[in-house]
C-alpha cells in the first residue's frame, strides 16, 4: 500500500502555504460543486457556501431558485426544491456579488464510495483494463475525487474535481466504484455520481467523528493519540513548513522540467550519445538497484531493431506499470504518458502503460525508446509488472509472443534530477478521526442516495470491535447527513493469504462475521468477495464482480426490486443424531456445489476442537458430519483468511456467506473481566 502517505504533504502544503478564503469577499462555493457533477434527485438539494456577512445570495437550478442572506460568519445555505432525474445538462448558477455557474450539471443518484486501498485501487490496475478503458464512453457517469487530506478537526471543505466517463479519465477512477455506478447507471438510465473519499492501508477509527468515538468502549488510546495531535498540530506543521520551503525551491524546478521543451528534447533525442549511461535492470524500482531513497526525474533509454515488415505499422508499445509519473519516446516523439507533477497527479502510479506508436514513425533499422520517469516519494521506476508484459510489437499481433520485442531487461539510465529529502509530515492518516475531519465532513450535507464501503482489512488486529465501530460509523454518518437511514452496502473482505490446512482460527473471518453482524442496520447489505480474492494480493483485481454484486444489493435494498442479491445465509442449526443440519436464507434457486463436493466445513464436539468434515446439500439445507465427531455441537463455513475451496453458492451463482454457529472465543475478542 505504497501510496498511503504520498498526497498528504502537498494536500497539507497548499493549506499551509496559500492566503484563507475569507479574504476574499467573492461568494465561494464547496469544491463538491463544480462542472460535470451530479445533484440527487428526488430530495430537497442543499446548496450552501460562503459569502460576506449579510450578503444576499440566489440560487438558480433550472426551473428551481432559492435565496438567502449569508449569516454573520459569512455562511449561507438554500435546498432547492427537489426535481426528478434529469439526463440532459443543466446549469446552477450561484449570484452574489459575483456569479458562480456551473456547467452540464446532470441530476440521478448520487453515492458516497469510501473504504481503504481496495476502494481506492483504479480501473487501470483491474483484470481486462485495456478493454474496460476502451469503451467507458459512459456521460451519464461522473467521478469525484476527494483528494487525501487529515485533519486534527473538521474541515469545511474538500479539494477534488468532477470528471466525465470517458477512455480518457476513468483509468484513474476508483474501480468499484465505477463497475458499480456503471451497471446502476445501465440499468436504472438515469446519471450516476460517485463520490470517491478513500485512503489506502487506513482503519475504520479514522473514519468516525471525534464525538461518536468518545462514546464507545475502548477508544481511548485512538482519543489520546488525537488530543495529542491537536494540541501540537500547529507547532508541528509550522516546523513542517518551514523545513519545507527549501524543499519546495527545488521542487519547483522538477515542475518546472515537465515543460521544458529543451530538457525534453534533449533527452529524448535519438541522436543522443547514451553510451556513458549506466545499465539498469527492469522491471524493477531503482531504489533496489542502486539507488536508495532518489526521488526526482530519472531517463531510461534503449535501442531496439525494427524489422522491415514492421515499417509503416502501427505499434503497441507496452512498459508495465511504472511508478509514479511517465512521459514515453519513440525516436524522439512522444508516444504516451500518464500522469504529472504540475498539478500533482500520481494515480497511475501502478497502471501498466499501453502506449500506440503511430505507423508513420516506424521505419526499418535502429529506433530508441525513452521514458522520461518522475518519482516524488517511495519506490520508483518501471516495476510492479511481469517481464513477459513489457514489449514492443505490430498493433495486431501484440498477443502472439513470437512477433514480440522484449522491453524488459536492460535499459541505460540517468538521475537528471534528483529532489532533496523530502521533510516528513508529523500526521497519520490512521489517528482516530483525522479523515472523517479532512475528507468526510467538507461534503456534507451535499445530497446522496447512499455509501459504499470497502474496508477492514487495516482492522484485522481489533477484528472483534469492529461489530461495533463500524456500525457506528455508519450511524455517525447517516446521523450528520440528516437524509435519514440512507442505503449502505459493504464489501466482505475477500479471500486471501495462504489457504489453511486445517481449521483455523484467525482474525480476517472475524472481521467478516462483525460485518455481518453490521447487517442489523436498516438499509444496508454485503457484497461477497470470498471466492473473487488471491491468496499472494490483497488487492484482488476482479473488480468487475465486485461492483455488480454491490450494484445487485442497492437494486434490492434501495431499490425495492424483487431479486436475488445475496448467496446462502445462515439461519439456523439442528443436531441430527451424529450430523448437523443448517438451513439457509437467500436460498434463491435452489443450492448448489461449485466444483464437486462441498468444502471448507468444520465441525466440533463439546471439546471445541475444529475437524474437517464431509457435507451434502439435501433441499435447502446442508448435512454436515465427521467420523471423529461423535457428537457434535458447532458447525463453521469458510472460517479462515482464505477458504480458496468454499464451493456453496445459490443457483444465481451467489457464493455462501461465512458463518460460524458456535459463541466460542475467537481472536481479537477481548477477554471477559
Amino acid at each position: 500500500m505504497k501510496r498511503s502517505f504520498v498526497r498528504i504533504g502537498f494536500a497539507a502544503l497548499a493549506v499551509l502555504l496559500s492566503s484563507s478564503w475569507e479574504a476574499c469577499a467573492d461568494v465561494r462555493m464547496p469544491a463538491i460543486f463544480g462542472d460535470h457533477m451530479v445533484l440527487q434527485r428526488d430530495i430537497k438539494i442543499p446548496v450552501w457556501g460562503w459569502a460576506d456577512a449579510g450578503e444576499d445570495v440566489k440560487v438558480a437550478f433550472g426551473d428551481k431558485s432559492a435565496k438567502t442572506k449569508a449569516d454573520a460568519n459569512g455562511r449561507w445555505r438554500v435546498d432547492l426544491e427537489k426535481t426528478a432525474a434529469k439526463s440532459a445538462p443543466q446549469v446552477l448558477t450561484v449570484a452574489g456579488k459575483n456569479t458562480i455557474k456551473f456547467e452540464d450539471v446532470l441530476v440521478g443518484d448520487v453515492w458516497i464510495c469510501s473504504g481503504q486501498s481496495n476502494m481506492a485501487m483504479p480501473v487501470g490496475s483491474c483484470i481486462n483494463a485495456e478493454a474496460e478503458v476502451k469503451v467507458a464512453d459512459l456521460p451519464q457517469l461522473r467521478h469525484f475525487k476527494v483528494r487525501n487530506t487529515m485533519l486534527p478537526a473538521p474541515a469545511s471543505d474538500v479539494n477534488g474535481n468532477w470528471e466525465v466517463a470517458s477512455p480518457a479519465t476513468v483509468s484513474g477512477w476508483t474501480a468499484v466504484g465505477f463497475f458499480f455506478g456503471r451497471d446502476l447507471q445501465k440499468h436504472l438510465n438515469i446519471p450516476i455520481g460517485l463520490i470517491n473519499t478513500s485512503w489506502g492501508g487506513t482503519r475504520v477509527e479514522a473514519w468516525i467523528s471525534r464525538e461518536v468515538l468518545a462514546i464507545l468502549p475502548g477508544t481511548e488510546g485512538d482519543l489520546k493519540q488525537l488530543g495529542g495531535m491537536g494540541e501540537s498540530f500547529n507547532k508541528q506543521q509550522e516546523e513542517f513548513k518551514n523545513n519545507t520551503e527549501s524543499f519546495l525551491v527545488e521542487y519547483r524546478k522538477l515542475e518546472a522540467l515537465e515543460t521544458d521543451e529543451a530538457h525534453l528534447k534533449k533527452y529524448s533525442d535519438p541522436a543522443l550519445d547514451d553510451s556513458s549511461w549506466k545499465e539498469i535492470d527492469t522491471p524493477a524500482n531503482w531504489e533496489s538497484l542502486g539507488h536508495p531513497g532518489l526521488d526526482g526525474e530519472v531517463w531510461y533509454r534503449r535501442t531496439v531493431d525494427i524489422p522491415a515488415a514492421w515499417a509503416g505499422k502501427d505499434l503497441m508499445l507496452e512498459l508495465g506499470p511504472i511508478d509514479e509519473i511517465d512521459t514515453s519516446y519513440f525516436n524522439g516523439e512522444k508516444v504516451g504518458g500518464m500522469g504529472t507533477i504540475k498539478p500533482l497527479e500520481t494515480r497511475f502510479w501502478n497502471m501498466p502503460r499501453h502506449y500506440t506508436v503511430p505507423g508513420k514513425l516506424v521505419k526499418e533499422g535502429k529506433a530508441v525508446v525513452a521514458m522520461r520517469i518522475v518519482d516524488q516519494m517511495g519506490q520508483g521506476g518501471p516495476w510492479g509488472g511481469e517481464a513477459k508484459n513489457m514489449f514492443l510489437a505490430p498493433a495486431g499481433a501484440k498477443d502472439d509472443p513470437q512477433s514480440r520485442i522484449s522491453m524488459a531487461g536492460k535499459w541505460r539510465h540517468y538521475v537528471a534530477f534528483e529532489l532533496p529529502v523530502k521533510p516528513g509530515d508529523p500526521s497519520n492518516p490512521n489517528t482516530a478521526s483525522v479523515l472523517y475531519n479532512g475528507m468526510i465532513n467538507g461534503l456534507i450535507p451535499y445530497g446522496i442516495k447512499g455509501g459504499i464501503w470497502y474496508q477492514g482489512e487495516s482492522n484485522a488486529g481489533n477484528a472483534y470491535e469492529y461489530r461495533v465501530r463500524f456500525p457506528a460509523m455508519i450511524n455517525d454518518w447517516r446521523a450528520r447527513w440528516k437524509q435519514g437511514d440512507f442505503p449502505f452496502f459493504w464489501v466482505q473482505l475477500a479471500n486471501f493469504m495462504k489457504p489453511p490446512e486445517n481449521p483455523e482460527n484467525t482474525s480476517w473471518p472475524v472481521v467478516r462475521e462483525s460485518q455481518n453482524k453490521t447487517l442489523a442496520l436498516p438499509n444496508t447489505g454485503t457484497a461477497l468477495a470470498i471466492d473473487i480474492g488471491d491468496a499472494k494480493d490483497i488487492h484482488p483485481k476482479n473488480k468487475q464482480e465486485v461492483g455488480r454484486r454491490l450494484a445487485l444489493a442497492a437494486e434490492k435494498v434501495a431499490y425495492g426490486e424483487s431479486l436475488v442479491y445475496a448467496g446462502p445465509t445462515y439461519k439456523s442449526m439442528a443436531v441430527e443424531g451424529g450430523a448437523v443440519r443448517i438451513r439457509f436464507d437467500n436460498v434463491g434457486g435452489g443450492l448448489e456445489s461449485k466444483g464437486g463436493e462441498l468444502k471448507q466445513f468444520a465441525i466440533a464436539g463439546e471439546d471445541k476442537n475444529f475437524v474437517w468434515a464431509k457435507a451434502k446439500i439435501d433441499g435447502d439445507s446442508v448435512v454436515v458430519q465427521a467420523d471423529a465427531v461423535k457428537a457434535p455441537v458447532a458447525v463453521r463455513y469458510a472460517w479462515a483468511n482464505n477458504p480458496e475451496s468454499c464451493s456453496l453458492y445459490n443457483k444465481e451463482g451467489l457464493p455462501g456467506n461465512p458463518f460460524r454457529t458456535d459463541d466460542w472465543p475467537v481472536v481479537t475478542q477481548p477477554s471477559e473481566k
